[in-house]
């Protein structure tokens, strides 16, 4: 194998083409591989408020279960306090 000249204007230019194909090969993978996590970020954001939206919806059912709780003792405390005032 020969060594090419270095001042060779062809060498020069077919090395600059080699490096131009490679940047853009690693150009064209890095995007790929954000548009890659740009999608699992939309998909990772549409699930959390897919998750927000239920876990409020649960919150929302379940507020009348300490006060139904609070009924329920209130009555049989007022139930004891009077079946022990009329004996």
């Amino acid at each position: 194998m020969t060594e090419a000249d270095p001042n060779d204007p062809v060498a020069v230019a077919v090395e600059l083409e080699r490096l131009r194909g490679t940047l853009e090969a690693g150009f064209a993978r890095v995007d790929g591989s954000l548009a890659l996590l740009v999608q699992r970020s939309d998909q990772t954001d549409k699930q959390l408020a897919d998750h927000e939206s239920r876990l409020d919806a649960l919150e929302r059912t379940r507020w009348p279960l300490p006060s139904i709780a609070a009924l329920t003792a209130t009555a049989g405390l007022g139930l004891a306090l009077w079946e022990m005032t009329a004996r």
